[in-house]
C-alpha cells in the first residue's frame, strides 16, 4: 500500500476503507492531504466561495440523565440550577436573532425524563405560530432516541410528528465517535452508534435534511475515527435519490476543560492544529458523497480554521449568537458577522451568507452598512 495510490483513488471519488483512511492519516504528508482535500472540494463545491450562517444556539433544558463524561452543561433532575426554557424567553431570543439578521434557531437540550413528544411538538408549533419564518434546526439523534423510548414509539413516527409540528432539519449532535466501545466510556446514557445511524436514515426517508458530526481527540483510536466516517458515508449512500441526506459534515476536537474525562485522567485534548487540518482533509477524502465540510473555528480558532479552507473545508459555520455546551468545556473563540467575513477574505476566499440548506442568502442591510461605514473610515 502506498499513500499516492490511495490519494489517486480518492481523487477518482472511490470509497476508501477505514484501514486505508488510517494509513493515509498516519503516513501521507500533510501537504499531499491538503492538496487532495482542496481538489475534492472543488469537485463538490467549485469556486472560491466559503459559506457561513447567522443562527442562535439555544437550549430547551439543561436537565439530562445521560451523564456524558465530557459535558459540563447538564444538571441532574431537581438540581437548583436546572431549568426548562420558557416561551417568553424563546420569544426574546428569537426576536433578537431576527434583529441580528438570522433566521435559524439551533435548538437542543438534555435528556429530560419528563419531556416527551407532546412537549416538543407543542413547543415547535407555538414557535412557528409566533414566528412563521423561523427555521428550526432542532434536537438530534440522541434526543429523538430518548423521546422514542419515553413514548414507546418508533423513530420514524417520532420524526414524522416533529416534522409535522415544524422541525425543518436535524443536527448531527451526539455522534461523538460512532463506536460502542467509545460510547460506553464517554456517553453511556446516550443512544448507541447503530441507533444514531438508524435515526439519521429514518430522517432521510422523510426527506429531513441532516448534518453529521464527529467529536474526536479523547479515547478513540485512529481506526475508530475512520470507521465513524465510513458509517456516515454508508448511511448517506442509502438515502432516497431526491433527498439531501447529510448536507454537511463537521468534525471538532474534544474540549476538555473541567470535564469528568479530564479529572479522572481518562482523556484530555491533545489535538494539534496540524492534526485537525489532517482530519479535515481526511473527512473530504473519506466522504465523497457529502458535499459540504465545515471547519470548527469555535474549537480550533481562526488561523487553523483558515488553513482548513485550503484543505477541503468550504464552510465556516456560524457566528453563534448563543452557545452554551461546547463553551462550557473550554471553547473560547468568538466571531461577529464582520469578523467571520474578514477571516474568510484573509484566507483568500469570498464569504457568502447561507441558510441551513446551503442556499445563498442576501446580507442583511445593517451588516452591509456596517461594512460600508468601516471601509469609509479606512479610506478617510
Amino acid at each position: 500500500m502506498h499513500y499516492s495510490d490511495l490519494l489517486q483513488r480518492a481523487l477518482n471519488l472511490e470509497f476508501l476503507s477505514a484501514e486505508e483512511g488510517v494509513f493515509l492519516f498516519e503516513h501521507a504528508p500533510a501537504a499531499d492531504l491538503i492538496y487532495v482535500g482542496a481538489q475534492l472540494r472543488q469537485r463538490h463545491v467549485p469556486g472560491d466561495t466559503v459559506t457561513w450562517i447567522i443562527d442562535r444556539n439555544s437550549n430547551t433544558t439543561n436537565v439530562c440523565i445521560a451523564n456524558c463524561k465530557f459535558c459540563n452543561f447538564y444538571r441532574r433532575p431537581g438540581h437548583e440550577e436546572s431549568y426548562i426554557t420558557s416561551i417568553e424567553s424563546y420569544k426574546e431570543k428569537i426576536e433578537e436573532l431576527f434583529r441580528f439578521g438570522g433566521e435559524q434557531l439551533l435548538l437542543q437540550g438534555g435528556h429530560h425524563p419528563d419531556l416527551g413528544l407532546d412537549y416538543y411538538t407543542g413547543l415547535f408549533r407555538e414557535l412557528k405560530q409566533h414566528f412563521p419564518d423561523l427555521k428550526l434546526h432542532a434536537l438530534g439523534p440522541p434526543e429523538v432516541a430518548h423521546i422514542t423510548k419515553l413514548e414507546k414509539s418508533t423513530h420514524i413516527e417520532v420524526l414524522r410528528a416533529l416534522k409535522a409540528s415544524g422541525l425543518d432539519s436535524l443536527p448531527g449532535a451526539g455522534a461523538e465517535i460512532l463506536d460502542d466501545r467509545v460510547r460506553r466510556l464517554i456517553s453511556k446514557g446516550k443512544c448507541g452508534a447503530q441507533e444514531w445511524l438508524d435515526i439519521m436514515h429514518a430522517a432521510h426517508q422523510l426527506h429531513l435534511t441532516t448534518s453529521a458530526t464527529m467529536m474526536f481527540g479523547h479515547i478513540e483510536t485512529n481506526l475508530e475515527r475512520m470507521e465513524h466516517l465510513v458509517k456516515i458515508r454508508e448511511v448517506q449512500s442509502r438515502k432516497p435519490k431526491d433527498a439531501k441526506g447529510f448536507i454537511a459534515f463537521i468534525p471538532w476536537p474534544f474540549q476538555d476543560e473541567d470535564t469528568i474525562l479530564k479529572k479522572l485522567k481518562r482523556a484530555r485534548n491533545t489535538c494539534t492544529g496540524e492534526e485537525y487540518i489532517r482530519m479535515i482533509a481526511l473527512s473530504r477524502i473519506m466522504l465523497p458523497n457529502i458535499a459540504n465540510i465545515q471547519a470548527s473555528w469555535l474549537t480550533v480558532g481562526k488561523q487553523v480554521a483558515q488553513i482548513c479552507l485550503h484543505a477541503g473545508a468550504n464552510d465556516f459555520g456560524s457566528i453563534m449568537i448563543e452557545e452554551n455546551v461546547v463553551s462550557a468545556a473550554g471553547a473560547r473563540f468568538r466571531f461577529t458577522a464582520n469578523g467571520i467575513q474578514e477571516a474568510i477574505l484573509e484566507a483568500g476566499f469570498r464569504p457568502q451568507l447561507r441558510n441551513q440548506q446551503y442556499e445563498p442568502r442576501q446580507l442583511p442591510e445593517f451588516i452591509v452598512q456596517q461594512e460600508l461605514d468601516r471601509a469609509s473610515m479606512i479610506v478617510d
